[in-house]
């Protein structure tokens, strides 16, 4: 009778393993400065950091969405790789030399 039980705990116990880690998956969605489908793969790539299980970047919107793992990572942390590759993000800008090496179809009006 044991050894069913324990059978039994087991699945139960991860899958309550997987409800908590289930709990900390976010979505955010922001603004990411850039001009075509050589900035989309660009920018996505950069968002592709530790906990980010999927980054797209709408070229027409300028809108980036993430789904994350908060546990893992912050947004602010995913905005600042976003702009570390040339593309200014909110509060969070591409330094004037990354950003001057970009293609120029990828260099956009900076404000």
């Amino acid at each position: 009778m044991k050894k069913i039980l324990s059978f039994i705990a087991l699945p139960l116990s991860l899958l309550a393993a997987q409800n908590a880690a289930g709990q900390s998956l976010k979505t955010d969605s922001f603004t990411v400065s850039g001009n075509c489908g050589m900035c989309k793969k660009r920018i996505e790539k950069a968002a592709q950091v530790n906990g980010v299980s999927s980054a797209v970047w709408d070229v027409k919107s300028k809108t980036m969405t993430v789904k994350f793992d908060s546990a893992s990572v912050k947004p602010e942390d995913i905005r600042k790789k976003i702009a570390r590759s040339g593309h200014d993000s909110g509060p969070f800008k591409a330094t004037d030399s990354i950003y001057q090496a970009l293609p120029g179809c990828c260099r956009y009006e900076r404000h």
